[in-house]
Order: structure tokens, then sequence, then C-alpha cells
């Protein structure tokens, strides 16, 4: 009897714990969806929406290069999910994928550091975060998380964008994906909704001398052509980091050319016009908090090559 007693307790509790979830996410959830049924109308037909979605793409271009029909998970490999050009380049690229042997230095560096090991005994954690810590009262991302166990450690910090940190993170991610993990980002409290929230406002505020926002390219502006590349769609944007982009790889001698979301969600900042925020602030961690919770129910992919 008292073991019955136990188990309906631990049912119960489990239960209310499910249902605040529930409460506090109701409205980043309804935002997911809504995202997902816009992206999936976007390219239900692109000849046919040109009206809606598509008013400054040539017939050619939406005729040759835009793929139609995509649904929810295919988004996933950003803009190479809908250009027909960019995925056959893309796809031979992948054939010898440039950033390999970072994932191999990676797990090198991982193995021979107990201390890493003792902080992250799991490494199928990628899909994981961002989360919201209710002690610290303060969105974690992966590269914080990192930067934290190692400087609590005594050593040295890690750069958020580039390096080590980059290089530890393709390795999770690839642990991640070998084993079918996807991108499961909670918001379990009041402070956490109101994280997401702010995150939110950032993606979608104007800023800047150019008075652009995160969205007007990765959502409106989604398969849109800028010079001689199509921007990405917000949806499915978190789950392949860290990333080789090519750019990258030519830009310095010095530089190997991976690259955490941090590094990118700067890089994209200051192409707006505006100041980045530093990669372990408030700002910066809200707004990937937003982003990867978009991408909830997302196989992780990562790490990925980009241009």
């Amino acid at each position: 009897m008292l073991s019955k007693m136990i188990k309906m307790v631990i049912v119960l509790a489990i239960f209310a714990v499910a249902s605040n979830a529930g409460k506090y996410d109701k409205q980043a959830q309804k935002d997911r969806k809504a995202l997902i049924k816009y992206f999936e109308a976007k390219f239900e037909d692109p000849e046919k929406n040109r009206n809606n979605f598509f008013p400054y793409s040539t017939d050619k271009e939406l005729k040759e290069n835009i793929t139609k029909g995509l649904k929810h998970h295919d988004f996933a490999i950003g803009n190479y999910a809908f250009s027909k050009q960019g995925k056959a380049q893309y796809d031979e690229i992948k054939e010898m994928p440039p950033y390999e042997e970072f994932i191999e230095k990676g797990e090198a560096i991982y193995k021979k550091s107990k201390v890493l090991q003792k902080c992250f005994p799991d490494t199928k954690i990628s899909g994981e975060y961002p989360y919201f810590d209710k002690k610290k009262n303060s969105v974690i991302t992966l590269s914080v998380a990192i930067n934290d166990c190692v400087t609590k450690a005594g050593e040295k910090k890690l750069n958020l964008k580039k390096g080590k940190i980059a290089h530890i993170e393709a390795y999770f991610a690839d642990q991640s994906k070998q084993a079918g993990k996807k991108t499961n980002i909670k918001i379990n409290s009041k402070k956490a909704a109101e994280a997401y929230d702010r995150g939110k406002k950032y993606y979608y505020s104007q800023r800047g001398y150019l008075k652009l926002s995160c969205a007007s390219c990765h959502v409106q502006g989604a398969a849109q052509r800028v010079r001689n590349e199509s921007l990405s769609q917000l949806l499915g944007h978190t789950t392949h980091f860290p990333v080789y982009r090519l750019k990258w790889g030519a830009k310095s001698k010095t530089s190997d050319g991976l690259g955490t979301l941090e590094r990118r969600m700067a890089g994209c900042i200051k192409d707006e016009g505006q100041v980045p925020p530093k990669a372990d602030s408030k700002e910066m961690k809200e707004l990937l908090y937003f982003m990867a919770y978009m991408s909830n129910g997302m196989k992780i992919d990562g790490p990925d090559i980009r241009k």
C-alpha cells in the first residue's frame, strides 16, 4: 500500500512539473508553431506565392533555384534547404568536410581534461543548451558553461567565439548528432519565460543605423538574395553549430575557420549596422535562448559548413 502511495506521489509531482512547464512556455510554443507554419507556407509554392513572399525574386530564380514543398525538418540545413545551386555545392563540400579535423581536436581536448570530463560526463548535450539556470537567474549557453568549467578549475579563460571552445563544441555536436539527439530547450519558470521574451524582442527589434532586425533578413527576408547569397531562415539556425565558414577559413592564416554561434551572431549583428553584444552578455545569451527554442524538436546536425 505504501509503495503504491509513493508511486502516486511521484506521478503527481511529475504531472505538476509538466503542467507548470507548459504554462511558462505556452506563448513560446505558439511562436514556434507560427514560425513553422509561416516557412512552410512561404516555400509551399514560391512561384505562386511570389507577391506575398518573393516580390524581388526573378522568374528564373523562383523556377530554377528555389525548392518548393519544404516541411519543418527540411529547414535544418539553412539556406541549402531551398537553394538548389547552393545545395549542390554543399553536397560536394560535404564529401570531404573541412571540419572533421576539429571534431578530432575537440575529442582530444576533452579526453585529456579531467575537468571537462567531470563537468560534462555526457557529451551528447548540444541540444540541451542554452538553458535557464534558476540559481544563477541567468541563461547559460554551452560556450559559457565550458568556460565556467575550466576557469573555476583555475585554467585560462577560453575565447568564446573560436579556437579550443569551438573544437570542444564540435565534438559535443558530433556526439549529439550520432546519437540522434534533438534540440530540447525548456522554459520552466517565470524568469525563464521573461528571458525568452527579451531574446525574442532583441531578435525582432530594429537597431543600428540601417534600422534592421535579425528578423528583417532571416524571417521576412529568408531566401531573398543579397549579392550572391540567399538569406537563411531562423527555423533550424542553431542546430548545426559550430560551423566551418569558408569565409573564416580564407580570412586569415591563423584562423581555422571554425566558429561558435556567438561568433556568427556577432558578425551578423555587426552587418546590421549595430554594435554586437559581448559573447557572454545577458543580451547575447537570451537572444540565443530564443533562437534555440525556435528549433525545438529539430535534430542536431553540427558541426557543419557555411559560406
